[in-house]
């Protein structure tokens, strides 16, 4: 699975602090997603960060089509 959380915030030009503050999400969260050390995502963690981005789900995590 291709995750592309750090995409987006670079090119909406977002820091990590900004989106910890906008969502209310842990700063160990943030930073997990953002270094691709995340095990796995909850809902909820889900859903804070496509409200504050503005975003689909599909454009935070795309699955690879070679991994099918």
């Amino acid at each position: 699975m291709q995750n592309n959380f750090r995409v987006i915030l670079a090119k909406k030009k977002i820091k990590m602090s900004d989106v910890v503050e906008g969502t209310g999400l842990s700063r160990n969260t943030i930073r997990a997603l953002f270094y691709e050390t995340a095990k796995g995502i909850q809902f909820q963690t889900l859903e804070a960060l496509c409200i504050y981005l503005n975003c689909e789900v599909g454009e935070l995590f795309e699955i690879e089509k070679e991994a099918v």
